[in-house]
């Protein structure tokens, strides 16, 4: 194993491997300790060599783009979407050529597809989980940090090789190759963080007024973190926020008395949350924040009992599979089809986000299905019926 620190070091070890058919490819962030995630870490593995790239003395990775980025290499993840988000963010690396091992396992019907899990079953290698939330924004990496590291691409290859091999011997490397293909076109975009503060768990349970100052403090802990590059709940943890919502402090003595407030926060910026809480107490009725209302479909039995005769067939074709169900089609692709009827298998594929594979599996069971008569007595109803206005919680499509 390899540890490089310079852009020429990097540059050699491209050079080195760049005739290889696929590279194992893992990157280490620290999410649970910063603000703004990054690639803290890149380890790299061919059949024959295993490198760790440290990005933050070395700057410049830019000799590893044409590998990364060669529709004519395999890059081998173990759950890419993590690492492809980072390397777009980081380097602007959009990969063309990937096999993911845990869609792999998933589409074989094992029942644990981590990597740790993986590892142990084929290789009898165990991973030392210890490091599972090291902070690899850190520096010096301890040895130990470096060979947990190692071990996330050393044996992916091998891993590749073997699922490659089930899913070519059960028939569904079709199915890997699209969902593969998939995630070589996804497009990440920045999410609205406006709404953040009603994210929060606990936060559906507060007044309009206490939601108010919710709304105030959750970006002002951002603005922090973001200073501070510390992860949100290293700065002040959720349960405070809430309670800072919902008892409304005035002074800087009630605000301490707060269970789980930092004494650092209240010294230093005390104040500032106060203003938070007088600027949402000082807001007209009209302007307190609420939940919006999440459209729910008007209850229509006929379709209840469409979507349960899609849940059934799913399920069948699971179990005869050895599938996961979830896997196999979600509950929300199933009711998708139950609201569009579909009568070929032409407009079965036309359906969103339904891979081939999923029409190929379900789609005889579920034009049947379909086309069943239906024990629900039928009334007049467009097949997609004018929402009205409810709660998510409230939804009648529910499992």
């Amino acid at each position: 194993m390899q540890y490089l620190d310079t852009a020429h070091a990097v540059a050699g070890f491209a050079a080195e491997i760049a005739g290889a058919p696929s590279i194992a490819l893992d990157t280490e962030g620290a999410s649970f300790h910063r603000f703004v995630d990054r690639v803290y870490l890149m380890q790299l593995s061919t059949r024959d060599a295993t490198a760790i790239v440290d990005p933050l003395p070395t700057g410049d990775l830019s000799s590893l783009r044409p590998l990364v980025e060669s529709p004519g290499v395999e890059i081998v993840f173990h759950d890419a979407d993590y690492d492809l988000r980072l390397l777009r963010q980081d380097y602007g690396w959009a990969t063309r050529h990937i096999f993911d091992t845990r869609i792999a396992a998933q589409l074989l019907g094992y029942k644990a597809f981590g990597l740790a899990a993986l590892l142990e079953l084929h290789f009898g290698i165990s991973l030392d989980k210890k490091f599972q939330r090291a902070d690899w924004s850190l520096r010096p990496l301890s040895d130990g940090m470096l060979q947990y590291a190692s071990q996330d691409t050393m044996y992916l290859l091998a891993l590749r090789d073997i699922l490659h091999g089930e899913l070519d011997a059960k028939g569904r490397l079709s199915w890997a190759k699209e969902e593969f293909t998939r995630l070589e076109q996804t497009q990440w975009s920045a999410e609205d963080s406006s709404q953040n503060f009603l994210k929060l768990k606990g936060a559906r349970d507060l007044k309009r007024r206490e939601l108010a100052v919710l709304r105030e403090l959750v970006p002002w802990r951002d603005g922090v973190a973001k200073e501070l590059d510390r992860a949100t709940f290293r700065v002040v943890s959720n349960d405070v926020l809430l309670e800072i919502a919902r008892t409304q402090p005035t002074t800087r003595q009630a605000l301490g008395v707060i269970k789980g407030m930092p004494r650092g926060v209240l010294e230093q910026r005390g104040e500032v949350v106060l203003a938070c809480v007088t600027r949402a107490m000082a807001l007209d009725e009209a302007e307190l924040p609420k939940f919006p209302k999440a459209p729910r479909w008007e209850k229509d039995p006929e379709f209840d009992d469409r979507a349960a005769r899609m849940r059934t067939v799913r399920d069948e074709v699971a179990t005869r599979l050895e599938l996961d169900p979830g896997v196999l089609c979600s509950r929300e692709k199933l009711e998708t089809i139950a609201r569009r009827m579909p009568t070929t298998m032409d407009e079965l594929y036309e359906i969103p986000d339904l891979r081939r594979w999923q029409a190929d599996l379900l789609g005889p069971g579920v034009l049947r299905a379909l086309t069943a008569p239906s024990p629900v007595a039928a009334k007049p109803a467009a097949v997609a019926p004018a929402p009205v206005a409810a709660t998510a919680d409230e939804s009648p499509y529910r499992d």
